[in-house]
């Protein structure tokens, strides 16, 4: 079996009597795009500032590169290509005299593909970067990280402050870093942007991860939302097993909710009632994402 480019097992991490991270357990491959969400405060930085050796752990092992996080920061980071959600540039310089300092730090030349990213970017390399909006700061940390031959992508919020239009070029940048082999942890609140990269996932919550896995292997645990219209009455439908919040709609349609386990047998009753019309929306990943949540908030009110 391929080994990991990142071990992450049972990582802790304790500020004071606080325990921020209480139970981290994954990992990426090579070739391999990871989305790491959760909501603010669920642990997803904390945990990054660990693997790139900025804190050290309370308990637990993460390597990258089969080395240790910690010990071998030095080591890892020749290697590793790291963007922050929120960068902090020299005022003074010019965004293509950080590119090529940022390149010159990791033993990079401003290549072709240097120019390439700037110009599909858009980014004015000219302008000093104290002009920079939070878009601009964005970018220019971007393209260093693309422009960098690195084995291992860390990107925290990346894209937060650029438009629609940079966020499609920054998901075309992470395919290609796939295809080449390279392992990627995208921490995003953005859903539709880790649903269209991801190849699997990993949702934090209060420091744990409380599940991981591709989107189709979770989507067995969200539900189909599905809008029909029989021509028999289906007065039974509210109390088959899985199905959930049945609402009749004005025009005579229900919009309800199965859970997908259960939908063939759903489908089963439906069709004795003579189907007029039917509509059925597959779970998203915000639908798994939210699932989560809503139990905390719940959890959190009992």
């Amino acid at each position: 079996m391929t080994t990991p480019t990142l071990h992450i097992n049972h990582l802790q991490k304790n500020f004071g009597k606080f325990q921020a991270l209480k139970d981290i357990t994954f990992d990426i491959y090579p070739g391999e795009v990871f989305g790491f969400i959760g909501p603010n405060g669920a642990g997803k930085s904390t945990t990054i500032r660990t693997l790139l050796g900025i804190l050290k752990a309370s308990g637990g092992q993460a390597t990258i590169f089969g080395k240790d996080v910690f010990k071998d920061a030095v080591a890892i980071h020749s290697r590793l290509a790291y963007v922050p959600g929120d960068v902090y540039l020299w005022p003074n310089l010019s965004g293509g005299e950080i590119i090529d300092l940022f390149l010159k730090l990791a033993h990079n030349k401003h290549t072709e593909k240097t120019d390439q990213l700037i110009k599909a970017f858009q980014l004015d390399p000219t302008k000093k970067a104290r002009t920079y909006s939070k878009g601009n700061r964005q970018k220019v940390a971007l393209i260093a990280a693309f422009s960098t031959e690195a084995d291992f992508y860390i990107f925290d919020e990346p894209t937060s402050g650029l438009d629609p239009l940079n966020e499609e070029i920054f998901q075309q940048e992470v395919l290609k870093l796939k295809a080449a082999g390279k392992a990627v942890l995208l921490s995003s609140h953005i859903l539709s942007e880790v649903e269209k990269m991801c190849d699997r996932i990993g949702i934090i919550r209060q420091g744990k991860i409380v599940e991981t896995g591709t989107l189709q292997e979770m989507r067995h645990l969200t539900r189909t939302v599905v809008k029909v219209q029989t021509v028999e009455p289906t007065p039974e439908i509210a109390a088959l097993v899985g199905v959930h919040n049945v609402e009749v709609n004005q025009n005579g349609s229900m919009t309800l909710a199965v859970d997908s386990e259960h939908l063939d047998s759903l489908m089963e009753y439906l069709s004795k009632k003579q189907i007029l019309s039917l509509q059925a929306t597959p779970p998203t990943l915000e639908d798994l994402f939210l699932r989560y949540y809503d139990s905390e908030v719940q959890t959190n009110e009992q």
